[in-house]
């Protein structure tokens, strides 16, 4: 139970990584904030969460709106009494090529995955310098769901490896400014994952799935799961020196420059 006692925020948490973070800080004993623009996921996962023993509310939010990161602070703070972690998971993606990206879709993908970051990492930081510290002096853990497209790039997913790369920048700005605060800012880059949109591609289309793995020397995709472990470990005490960096649970892959 290495987070007994604490409150966090999990945005994009309907399904995914999102949703297996929201599982993996309540097992360990965060009461979970679920956050999400699908309510009937979002709720669902809230109640699964709490048959199991945990504690989980659903808050619906746009985290691309001011007003609406502030209020699922708020939201978390009057049910709750505090926030301890946030975890920045929200996000989505627009495959087009270069020369045919409409620039309302380049503006789309960058307010969600990028100035959402930004929107909720700032309210969840003013609530988690505005509350008593713990007995150590830390004030709270902020974790931005990057990629290993912040290094890599995707020709056709211009806004996403935009966004990406600009988030593992705001980790860093967000980890300096908020250090003296006592509050640790870190990133995760998961390299190619098993959710269910990757999942569905990689089943029905034998190429997709060789090109996948040919790219990741430990062979296999992996697993939310696996991922949600590494945010556990993030917001634990276990992490009390790290802040600033962007941890990558690729399989191997940002080590390889060639296939396999």
């Amino acid at each position: 139970m290495k987070l007994q006692e604490r409150v966090a925020i999990v945005t994009g948490a309907a399904q995914g990584i999102g949703a297996a973070c929201a599982r993996a800080l309540a097992a360990e004993g965060a009461r979970v904030i679920v956050s999400d623009i699908n309510e009937v996921g979002g709720t669902a996962l809230a109640k699964d969460i709490a048959a199991a023993g945990g504690m989980a509310l659903f808050c619906r939010a746009d985290v691309g709106a001011k007003a609406d990161a502030e209020r699922l602070v708020d939201f978390a703070v009057a049910h709750c009494g505090r926030l301890d972690v946030l975890v920045n998971n929200a996000g989505i993606v627009h495959a087009a090529d270069f020369l045919d990206l409409a620039e309302e879709d380049f503006d789309r993908v960058l307010r969600v995955n990028l100035k959402g970051a930004f929107l909720c990492g700032q309210a969840a930081a003013r609530r988690m310098i505005a509350q008593a510290p713990r007995a150590d002096g830390t004030r709270g853990v902020i974790i931005n769901m990057s990629s290993v497209n912040a290094v890599l790039a995707i020709a056709n997913q211009v806004p996403y490896t935009v966004s990406k790369g600009g988030l593992n920048q705001l980790t860093k700005v967000m980890a300096l400014a908020l250090a003296p605060h006592g509050i640790r800012v870190m990133g995760i880059g998961p390299g190619s994952i098993a959710t269910e949109l990757l999942k569905s591609a990689v089943l029905t289309n034998e190429a997709a799935k060789n090109r996948i793995l040919s790219r990741t020397p430990l062979g296999r995709l992996g697993e939310p799961e696996e991922v949600a472990r590494l945010a556990v470990f993030l917001a634990s005490d276990d992490a009390s020196y790290l802040t600033g960096t962007t941890v990558y649970p690729d399989g191997g892959r940002l080590a390889l420059n060639y296939v396999m």
